[in-house]
């Protein structure tokens, strides 16, 4: 029998691949059998501070499980001057920042299987890390990598606006998204926001990377063969009010992992008595006793959740 303690959360420095100085929490527990427990590492929404999700972090923590919070670079406590100087963009977020996350579990978590919750784009850098095979569980809320397409359609238009035509002319104006002046976000780097803006339905060649690595592989195909290394089951789930994780929006991104086991969740709010959810109000802790147990459950046991009334596990085609 083991005996687990819990700690206050802890405020780490983690170096992203490139050196990078990276903000992040630790929660830890002390225990004679730490091996019997997993690593849950957030990744965060695009501009999305990682305190944001400490409530549902202390909920995991609670739970039994270590968890790690950090913020990409150029976002919250991963911010280091001017953000018109920084060069980031969402591969560096991936290949870079998580990446180095992953290598600082692996280091300071040893012999504790790796498990991720990813919101949104935390979903899609999942695949862009080189160690991604590490990770043994995935839970996604909303993923996907913001195809204008793919948006619900009775806020397409106003959308398409704001993130594909607004936000590049920020850019162009400011060096950056002044997104907290706005109301929208946090402060965003220019690349991520050119990233954002560009998005195809094949993110591959929608990414400026166009180089070619030493052994003459394009890079951009390397990054899809990325994904294909990831052989952690998968729990996507989608809110029928978000308007940016929709079924094809889901699907286009679960398709790329295409050698994990993959499911993907539909549910209503009214489904558990709510007007609403969108795309950021599952990490509320107002839905700790109705929302986070899927998460929590999925990450201890591998478990699906119980049919609800408005809950739909949707098939989806295989291939991105």
């Amino acid at each position: 029998m083991s005996i687990t303690i819990q700690s206050h959360p802890e405020s780490v420095r983690i170096r992203a691949t490139d050196g990078y100085t990276l903000g992040a929490v630790v929660r830890r527990h002390a225990s004679s059998s730490p091996t019997l427990r997993s690593v849950v590492i957030i990744n965060p929404a695009t501009s999305v501070c990682s305190r944001y999700y400490a409530r549902f972090a202390d909920y995991l923590h609670t739970h039994g499980f270590d968890v790690l919070t950090y913020d990409y670079r150029g976002i919250g406590e991963s911010a280091h001057g001017s953000l018109r100087k920084l060069q980031a963009d969402w591969i560096d977020w991936g290949a870079r920042d998580f990446e180095g996350v992953l290598r600082y579990a692996a280091a300071h978590f040893p012999g504790q299987s790796i498990d991720v919750v990813g919101h949104s784009v935390g979903g899609f850098v999942i695949g862009l890390a080189d160690s991604a095979h590490r990770v043994h569980r995935i839970f996604t809320m909303g993923a996907q990598f913001a195809y204008w397409r793919d948006y619900t359609p009775n806020e397409r238009k106003g959308m398409l606006l704001r993130w594909h035509v607004a936000m590049p002319l920020l850019v162009h104006l400011f060096g950056y998204v002044p997104g907290k002046r706005l109301g929208w976000m946090e402060d965003t780097p220019k690349g991520v926001a050119l990233d954002w803006a560009r998005m195809g339905p094949r993110f591959e060649l929608s990414l400026r990377r166009g180089g070619k690595l030493p052994n003459d592989i394009p890079e951009r195909m390397a990054l899809v063969r990325r994904f294909e290394q990831v052989r952690a089951p998968i729990l996507a789930l989608g809110i029928e009010d978000d308007p940016f994780g929709t079924v094809p929006a889901i699907d286009r991104l679960l398709g790329y992992y295409r050698n994990s086991e993959r499911h993907h969740l539909r549910l209503a709010p009214a489904a558990i008595g709510q007007d609403e959810i969108g795309h950021f109000a599952f990490f509320q802790r107002r839905f700790r006793d109705s929302l986070w147990p899927i998460a929590l459950d999925w990450l201890h046991s591998q478990a699906l959740p119980s049919p609800l009334p408005g809950t739909v596990k949707h098939c989806f085609p295989d291939g991105p």
